[in-house]
């Protein structure tokens, strides 16, 4: 009775924030949506671990790390949860289907519990949080995770049951894969006494953690100005 009221709650929120009749918010949603847009921001953070780290074991480490974190969750999720529990997304929910506004016809699968979009950006947001430690650039990623939630829920192929489940399990993937690389390369830090003005309590040089920042915003923008050219 209670897991009846909660989804039918949950139906009803989704129908509240689903979709909009702006084609221009549309092309953008697509777009923010799109894995390949966020190439450049990847490339970012690439660059930021890479210029610094002077450890070429504890770099494979820390990338070891963010595979990890779309193994245990995107993989489990789209792997075995999805298929497991087969809840239907909104799109191909036999209550609310013919509802859901859905733009350019993408309805995603059949199943959509929980999102895979959420727990694999909120895991990657974590676990470079932790790794980082740049105040600034934990609230890009954080904001970067929550932009990629609201376009599921725009495009209406998740429920925000969906969607803060993922986050949930994002944060605690992102969390416990931090905290194992920790233990595993505790021995591979050289003590600095670095200006903390200068540097984060990590060793990450606060101007180079600018550059993801600035990539994050410039691809906000490109993104804006391409849907009104288009």
């Amino acid at each position: 009775m209670i897991l009846e009221v909660l989804q039918d709650f949950d139906r009803q929120l989704l129908l509240a924030v689903n979709g909009s009749d702006s084609l221009y918010l549309d092309r953008v949603v697509r777009t923010l949506t799109h894995g390949a847009t966020w190439i450049p921001l990847y490339l970012s953070m690439f660059y930021l671990v890479l210029k610094n780290n002077d450890n070429f074991r504890r770099l494979l480490f820390l990338l070891g790390g963010v595979a990890l974190c779309y193994l245990l969750s995107g993989a489990i999720d789209d792997g075995i949860v999805k298929p497991l529990v087969a809840r239907w997304r909104p799109t191909h929910d036999p209550q609310i289907g013919t509802l859901v506004d859905v733009v350019d016809g993408y309805r995603g699968g059949n199943y959509g519990f929980f999102s895979a979009h959420a727990c694999n950006t909120m895991s990657i947001a974590t676990y470079f949080c932790w790794i980082v430690r740049s105040r600034r650039f934990s609230i890009m990623l954080v904001i970067w995770s929550l932009v990629n939630c609201w376009t599921r829920l725009y495009l209406g192929v998740h429920f925000p049951g969906d969607i803060l489940v993922g986050l949930i399990w994002g944060v605690t993937v992102g969390t416990g894969v931090y905290f194992l690389y920790s233990r595993l390369t505790r021995g591979m830090y050289m003590p600095r006494n670095l200006n903390p003005v200068q540097y984060t309590s990590t060793c990450y040089r606060r101007w180079d953690c600018n550059w993801p920042v600035a990539i994050f915003v410039f691809t906000l923008v490109f993104i804006y100005i391409k849907a009104c050219i288009i």
